[in-house]
């Protein structure tokens, strides 16, 4: 484009105003200078962020080449420039768009001689990160053991985001931090001699070249004139210091984000810094988007409800003039699988409205929650994803337990054999591996028969003849202590001695915790697994009942629940996800799942204000993910870890203005819970001749309140199944117990 039409299309900038509400103009044409835009969820921010560059390129003579805006995502960065180019119909190549990691790739690739790197430096992914990190704690003699080398890098990553190198470290006679600053110190060298970096690097070593290089930092202040940062809550304290670097003091930065949107503070996101932004440029202008265009007001009031109990908010409340909509319905179940039953029951209707399935999301708060409603969607033949992650049985963790259990049934199962036999790590490394493998080729025999051999072979290496015994034993002492155990108890035993719940638990952060989760939820799969269920039922696998069959059979359901069942991406599939993982995303139809005191929020966040409060504004994202219809759901009991639970409905639940809420009582058809195939299971009357309805409440003489979670029987054996708040659940015949209506 030549002067002159530039000049002519910075005349007519109406283009770039049209369809803006007021508070979306004010952040766009506000006049260069530092600024917060506080921006709801559902509020128009990336159109903001595109239309102020666009603004700022045709109505203050600014050069694209003088911008620079970081965004979280790569998609989003693209998405950015795109609508840019489009604004101004005209490419916008000198711009700098990117991610944190990306523009400091950049810069690091562009002065490598001052950054202290080879011009052809290599970037570690996470998986050669971890490979490297066990090689360095090899070579310290420590025991991988006792110093996971998960846990090292999660303490590794962590000290750089904080702006920490080793010598930065103050040692305070505490063994493990000693520990894992020799370890950082030695990684640091092994990157060192092999011209290598890891993400976490290159923020750092962006934010030491300016430091020691103000030329260089001063250089990049005259170049950009304006800097704009996306989802500023999400920043961690090394993202913050390169920011605060750059834009010096030529107030020339502005930021969007939402306090009320910040839910990643466990992986280094500081909330603060949103405060700090305000302190740092006092002469900042604020500007609030609060016009939602997603939801119905009925959902925003909601939302605006529950985030309004957290204190020190910078201040926002989001509106609709689209109406109220429809009420939010709030389910209460008796059970996890009268839950799942009842989301597939709404979607059911959903569709056959002609809508479609992609429309619905069901969020949960933990990864181990999707198994009930992966197995409710299979059951119904209705196709599902999991966003942005694995079906249950898919899951590395799990796969690992079913390894186990495999190896037990059938030590010939050379799969399973080498999933296991260094998970977690024993000392037998790929080289091991292969030497059973070759010995298994040239006998013919399969890797347990192999490693046997080589365990009985003298003039195998000590070492790594006595790390096979010591797996072979192992195995051998699981299958001994199992041989009577019920399912469930032959699940949590091998979970627990292989050392996986131990390995996991190690692992610090939401990463390692969800595995333990899923772990666990695994003995919960065991406990309520019911081969007379499964579609590939042989009768005649299971003469005599053993729990050696029954576990073969429960290693086929998972075998085949693991396949590729799951929807496609492109295909009409419901959409399942941690509540994590639907930032971002909006849906017509949204279940918010497992709204329990205990599970949602966790009983860890409720004895911290700080995590309570991350965990409301958590469900605060997930209220706003809904567009037309909100589904709240919750179980009056919940099978944990093989365990009955009973807990209270969230206080999330609670802090919705009541008004908004339809509640949705417990249908008498409702399904019995399962507790597996060993234990009786009720007939239950399809009409109620007892006189009770499920949910409702009732008072014993000597027991005390309780609620009713099933009943059976007619005539003078009906009997009823109350939860009674201090005594637990117990069964009563109705012709003795004289229950009251609350």
């Amino acid at each position: 484009m030549n002067a002159v039409s530039l000049h002519d299309a910075a005349m007519d900038v109406t283009h770039i105003l049209d369809g803006l509400n007021d508070a979306q103009r004010d952040a766009v044409t506000a006049p260069s200078g530092s600024m917060l835009v506080l921006a709801g969820a559902g509020s128009g921010k990336t159109r903001v962020l595109t239309h102020r560059i666009a603004w700022q390129i045709q109505t203050q003579n600014m050069s694209p080449y003088s911008v620079l805006a970081v965004t979280f995502t790569n998609k989003a960065a693209a998405e950015m420039r795109s609508r840019i180019e489009r604004l101004l119909a005209m490419p916008v190549r000198g711009m700098w768009v990117g991610t944190f990691h990306g523009i400091a790739h950049r810069l690091l690739r562009t002065h490598f001689q001052e950054a202290g790197l080879p011009q052809n430096f290599q970037i570690l992914d996470a998986d050669d990160q971890l490979r490297l990190v066990k090689r360095v704690i090899n070579s310290l003699d420590l025991d991988e053991k006792k110093w996971p080398a998960r846990q090292a890098v999660w303490f590794i990553n962590a000290q750089k985001d904080e702006g920490r190198r080793p010598q930065h470290i103050p040692d305070e006679g505490d063994l493990y931090v000693r520990t894992h600053v020799s370890i950082y110190e030695a990684y640091e060298l092994a990157l060192s001699r092999g011209g290598m970096i890891d993400f976490a690097e290159m923020l750092l070593r962006a934010h030491e070249l300016w430091r020691e290089h103000p030329e260089l930092l001063r250089h990049y202040q005259d170049r950009f004139h304006s800097l704009l940062v996306d989802e500023f809550q999400d920043t961690n304290t090394i993202q913050y210091a390169w920011v605060r670097q750059l834009a010096g003091d030529k107030n020339n930065l502005a930021v969007v984000g939402d306090d009320d949107q910040s839910i990643y503070g466990w992986r280094g996101a500081r909330i603060e810094n949103l405060q700090r932004f305000t302190t740092d440029f006092p002469k900042a202008q604020t500007v609030r988007l609060e016009q939602n265009y997603r939801s119905t007001g009925s959902i925003l009031k909601a939302a605006n409800g529950v985030i309004a109990q957290n204190a020190g908010r910078l201040g926002k409340e989001l509106w609709t003039d689209a109406g109220d909509g429809e009420p939010i319905y709030d389910y209460a179940a008796f059970n996890e699988i009268d839950e799942a039953r009842y989301v597939v029951s709404r979607i059911r209707d959903w569709v056959s409205q002609g809508n479609n399935h992609r429309e619905c999301a069901v969020l949960y708060r933990s990864n181990a929650q999707s198994r009930v409603l992966e197995e409710a969607m299979l059951r119904a033949q209705m196709p599902y994803r999991i966003y942005g992650g694995q079906r249950f049985f898919e899951r590395a963790e799990i796969r690992s337990a079913i390894a186990y259990m495999r190896l037990i049934s059938r030590r010939d199962a050379d799969s399973a054999f080498e999933r296991v036999v260094n998970t977690p790590s024993r000392g037998i490394g790929d080289r091991t591996l292969e030497q059973i493998r070759s010995v298994a080729r040239k006998q013919n025999v399969s890797l347990w028969r192999a490693a046997e051999w080589m365990a009985s072979n003298t003039e195998i290496p000590g070492r790594t003849r006595n790390a096979i015994i010591r797996f072979i034993e192992l195995i051998n002492d699981m299958d001994m202590a199992t041989i009577n155990a019920e399912l469930p108890e032959l699940t949590e035993l091998v979970i627990e001695r292989s050392g996986l719940i131990d390995y996991y638990e190690r692992e610090r952060g939401e990463r390692g915790q969800a595995r333990v989760e899923n772990l666990r939820e695994l003995i919960t799969a065991a406990d309520t697994f019911d081969p007379d269920d499964e579609v590939t039922f042989d009768a005649t696998l299971r003469e005599g009942d053993t729990s050696e069959t029954l576990l073969d059979e429960f290693l086929t359901h998972a075998a085949l629940e693991a396949g590729d069942r799951q929807g496609d991406p492109n295909a009409d599939c419901v959409q399942m996800m941690t509540l994590h993982s639907a930032k971002g995303l909006e849906f017509p139809v949204v279940f918010l799942t497992g709204l329990e005191d205990g599970l949602f929020p966790s009983l860890m966040s409720m004895e911290e204000p700080g995590r309570l409060e991350e965990e409301r504004r958590l469900c605060y994202v997930g209220i706003t993910r809904a567009m037309r219809q909100l589904y709240l759901t919750h179980a009056e009991s919940r099978r944990i870890n093989g365990q009955e639970s009973y807990n209270r409905p969230s206080r999330f639940v609670q802090e919705i203005p009541q008004d908004l809420i339809t509640p949705v009582r417990l249908s008498r058809s409702a399904p019995a819970p399962v507790s597996g195939p060993s234990r009786q299971t009720s007939s239950i009357a399809t009409e109620n001749e007892s006189g009770y309805t499920l949910g409702q409440r009732v008072r014993h003489d000597k027991f005390g309140e309780g609620v009713v979670l099933n009943y059976e029987g007619q005539g003078s054996q009906a009997r009823v199944q109350v939860n009674f708040n201090s005594g637990g659940s117990k069964w009563l015949m109705l012709s003795y117990a004289k229950l009251e209506v609350v």
